[in-house]
């Protein structure tokens, strides 16, 4: 990322703290360009932006947590206080400590044990707490005004949106052709907003034709943001339509880093979406271990269960018919397996069985396990009227 040091907030590159973040693949994906023709008559290209590759915790959120302990260092900030479902304290945790900085991590109730060991891990003083992230920013907000140390300020902290926003540079350094159509699992919206930022800069400096049509993807468990999205549609976006949203306390979701139930960003995010033609779905979160299940086999690659949704998402925008023909299309795959171990338990399928003697194993061809999973592609998305698969 700090081969973009020119464009972003600091001075020095002395205060720099980076683990490489960054420097990740965007790879093809052309199962998925196969899935789109095959089910949907849909042709278009599929880029995925592996994320899961960042070297120092595995997720998006190593490009923020970099520019964030960069420019605290060169201001000689020593103490920081942030609330976050899980993934973004983990990266904090690991790129303060780095820079020497003390950080106070408020995680909602609902955040897993796995991230609340990573964070301590760096020696980060981590406070779960009881309820909902609504709570754990509240509570930090509270801790931070009395203790007089400096506060993130969470999806519009101008330090993640600066870093996020590269990422659409380096589309355009990597790709043949800039994507008309980006998808992201949301939980905040930082990622979105960012890359809104980066591609509107490529606009204007006339290196882009066009805007991507944003189509980002909620769990179907924590999905204020898509249900607000759906309400406007039916109502034709009257005037305030973005200030109106639902408020989810305590969402029940199993994918607690998209457990955002007060989407606040909405009211400046959604006019972004609507301006690009875009989509906000929701994606069933029962399935995303499918996807997970899905990407493992086609390309070797593990990725975590917001990266899942993400992927299933994509499948929803084609049904949705928010995808067309000739369309280039990025998915942020925004973390690895590594950031979720547990979430590997969930893709346990037919293969795996306990047995007691020899003879209750048998051969299997490995394809046979594909045809699992395409037939339960198949159930919730059935063949569309013309397919190939018809043909």
């Amino acid at each position: 990322m700090w081969r973009y040091f020119d464009v972003l907030p600091l001075f020095n590159k002395e205060n720099i703290v980076t683990a490489y973040e960054g420097a990740v693949p965007v790879d093809r994906w052309h199962f998925l360009e196969a899935l789109a023709e095959n089910y949907f008559c849909i042709q278009c290209q599929v880029f995925a932006h592996r994320h899961d590759n960042n070297y120092a915790t595995g997720s998006l959120k190593d490009l923020s947590a970099s520019v964030i302990a960069s420019v605290l260092r060169e201001e000689g900030i020593k103490n920081y206080v942030m609330a976050s479902t899980g993934n973004m304290a983990v990266a904090q945790a690991r790129y303060l400590a780095a820079a020497d900085i003390d950080v106070y991590s408020f995680i909602p109730e609902i955040s897993t044990p796995f991230q609340e060991a990573e964070i301590a891990c760096f020696g980060q003083t981590v406070y779960r707490v009881a309820g909902d992230y609504a709570n754990a920013k509240k509570m930090a907000a509270e801790f931070a005004l009395k203790n007089h140390i400096l506060l993130s300020a969470g999806s519009l902290d101008p330090m993640r949106l600066e870093a996020k926003r590269t990422m659409a540079f380096e589309w355009k350094l990597l790709l043949p052709q800039f994507p008309s159509v980006y998808i992201q699992a949301v939980s905040g919206g930082t990622g979105p907003l960012g890359i809104w930022k980066g591609c509107s800069e490529l606009l204007d400096a006339g290196l882009i034709k066009r805007m991507p049509r944003l189509i980002l993807i909620q769990t179907s468990k924590c999905a204020p943001m898509a249900a607000a999205w759906k309400q406007a549609v039916k109502d034709g976006f009257p005037n305030g339509w973005a200030d109106n949203y639902p408020k989810y306390p305590n969402p029940a979701t199993e994918i607690p880093t998209l457990a955002t139930g007060d989407p606040t960003v909405y009211p400046i995010l959604a006019p972004k979406v609507l301006q690009s033609g875009g989509e906000i779905l929701s994606f069933p979160e029962q399935l995303a271990p499918m996807a997970a299940s899905l990407v493992a086999f086609e390309k070797g690659v593990r990725i975590g269960p917001a990266a899942s949704v993400a992927v299933g998402g994509f499948l929803n925008a084609l049904k949705a018919r928010r995808v067309k023909n000739g369309d280039i299309v990025l998915i942020n795959i925004g973390e690895g397996i590594r950031r979720d171990p547990p979430y590997l338990l969930k893709m346990i399928n037919y293969s795996s069985k306990f047995v007691k003697t020899v003879v209750d194993c048998q051969e299997k061809r490995r394809n046979t396990y594909r045809e699992c999973l395409y037939r339960l592609l198949r159930d919730h998305f059935p063949v569309a009227v013309g397919s190939q698969q018809e043909r």
